[in-house]
């Protein structure tokens, strides 16, 4: 992609760049605002200016914790200072920082019954939190490694400070249908990466000190991978610097399994293993900061409940000399985020603040495992999350899926607006029949979705903790994670009317009477 006008001084230009508005009032004070007014202030042009400045090859692709990224929370920055909207703390800090750590790869010593393992041809170390050295002769075997409201591997076992020996996969009933879901269609515990994160985290939550699994066809294709990341040393995985806690996790091959428990491949109860094992690891890992944009509209009249608009501000960064420019994931997601909220600042300007809090959240390191959106969650939310009454998040909504009908352009992916609340999703199809009359697809809000969208995007983190959601998303393309994501193949059009739907929606929710019942928790 071509550099474009980026030859000022990065400063003025990240103050110039925001396509401002003038301060002109909309409209002449009334009893009541007219949100038609505000949404009409967000165009496809200053979108447009917008995302050719955040997605250009001078952001360098916002890889986490990078150059590009600490150029791009400064863009946010900036743009917030603009609009004279305040930082979420008590200060001109708009940041919150968010500690992560770089994982080098860890070549561990196994030892089953005085016989040795060689890491990378028997087993592979996928998450050390902590050095590991433990000699034991009990092994705890979970099954497949399963912890579900329908069924459950570690119902009646203790495993906490134990080691854990689970298998890949899950099992059928005597219909062939899977035992979480009742169904015949793979759920997040059947197989491939979403099943590595449920099990490590099933095993985390019961108290496991380690957890060796058993997947040969992911091991065959990991092993190779992680070898040659430790002969050249090269710094990987980012992860939340407090996230694992005292915990190792472990994929291991067929021969080391069977050494283990010789009928693992045969046996899906859970039990005690009588076995002598030796595990040792040492953790290396640098440590890196990255931070969120957070920005701040306090409500009027019920300003301690809060109401949180998301999109992340990270993206792929260089690979190969090629920038990822990331202009629709997330770009778009970003600058329509900054679109609403001068939206939103504009009606402040005008009289009309909004009845409850806004949170603007601009989240880090979603590529690599929703590490911001987890951090804000999980471990440093600014805003009680009771106190939360909804996440609006919008990841990618600036393209058009190729699979839909030719033509069928006017529409959104709408993800979790029913999964915690009846009644958001009955208000979200409201606003959008009143205001903007896009067609709202839930294809990939099924449950049993293989793509599994519902748990990949910032929304998610949100949503766990019985936050109602709705993740607005256009759906992949054939640039999605590749260089070729860049501004000029966004549809504005599009872009604009879809960010619309999301004020629309914020500005009900912002300024209705009782926040959105939860009458789905989790």
């Amino acid at each position: 992609m071509k550099r474009l006008f980026f030859v000022l001084c990065l400063s003025t230009v990240l103050l110039a760049c925001g396509g401002g508005k003038t301060n002109t009032s909309i409209a002449s004070k009334k009893s009541t605002a007219n949100p038609v007014d505000y949404a009409e202030t967000i165009t496809q042009e200053e979108l447009k200016d917008m995302l050719y400045t955040y997605a250009s090859d001078e952001f360098e692709g916002r890889n986490t914790g990078e150059k590009g990224q600490k150029m791009a929370v400064e863009y946010l920055k900036n743009q917030y200072v603009s609009m004279g909207i305040s930082s979420a703390y008590n200060n001109d800090d708009y940041f919150q920082e968010v500690p992560l750590q770089k994982q080098k790869v860890a070549e561990a010593q196994v030892a089953v019954n005085g016989k040795s393992f060689d890491a990378f041809t028997n087993h592979i170390v996928l998450v050390l939190s902590k050095d590991l050295d433990v000699k034991t002769s009990e092994i705890i075997y979970v099954g497949h490694g399963i912890d579900d409201e329908n069924y459950s591997d570690y119902k009646n076992i203790d495993v906490k400070g134990k080691i854990v020996l689970a298998k890949a996969g899950e099992p059928k009933d005597a219909n062939g249908n899977y035992v979480t879901s009742g169904k015949t269609e793979g759920t997040k515990w059947t197989n491939g990466r979403q099943s590595l994160s449920s099990k490590r985290n099933a095993a985390q939550e019961q108290g496991a000190k380690a957890l060796l699994y058993l997947d040969g066809n992911l091991f065959s294709r990991y092993a190779p991978f992680y070898q040659r990341q430790a002969e050249s040393g090269f710094s990987g995985r980012l992860s939340l610097k407090s996230d694992d806690g005292d915990f190792a996790f472990v994929m291991i091959n067929e021969d080391l399994a069977k050494e283990i428990y010789n009928s693992i491949a045969d046996d899906n109860t859970p039990k005690v293993l009588k076995t002598d094992m030796v595990l040792k690891a040492e953790r290396k890992a640098e440590d890196v900061m990255s931070e969120n944009v957070v920005a701040f509209i306090k409500g009027s009249e019920k300003p301690g409940e809060i109401l949180v608009l998301s999109a992340h501000l990270d993206h792929e960064g260089i690979k190969n000399g090629e920038v990822y420019n990331g202009a629709d994931d997330d770009g778009s997601g970003t600058i329509a985020l900054i679109e609403i909220a001068e939206a939103f600042q504009q009606a402040v300007k005008d009289g009309y603040t909004p009845k409850r809090s806004i949170l603007f959240l601009h989240v880090t390191g979603e590529e690599k495992g929703l590490l911001g959106s987890r951090y804000y969650t999980d471990i440093d939310p600014i805003f009680p999350l009771e106190n939360t009454v909804a996440d609006l998040n919008i990841d990618m909504i600036g393209r058009i899926d190729p699979k839909r009908n030719e033509g069928d352009r006017n529409y959104v992916y709408l993800i979790g607006s029913d999964k915690l609340s009846t009644e958001l999703h009955k208000l979200s199809e409201e606003i959008n029949k009143k205001y903007t009359n896009i067609e709202l697809d839930y294809t990939y809000n099924d449950e049993n979705d293989p793509n599994r969208y519902y748990y990949r995007s910032d929304h998610y983190n949100f949503a766990k903790n019985n936050v109602p959601v709705i993740f607005y998303f256009n759906g992949t393309h054939d640039d999605y994670h590749k260089p070729s994501d860049t501004p000029d193949k966004i549809e504005y059009d599009l872009l604009e009317n879809r960010t619309r739907l999301v004020f629309y929606t914020a500005w009900e929710l912002a300024n209705r009477k009782n926040r959105p019942v939860v009458d789905k928790a989790e």
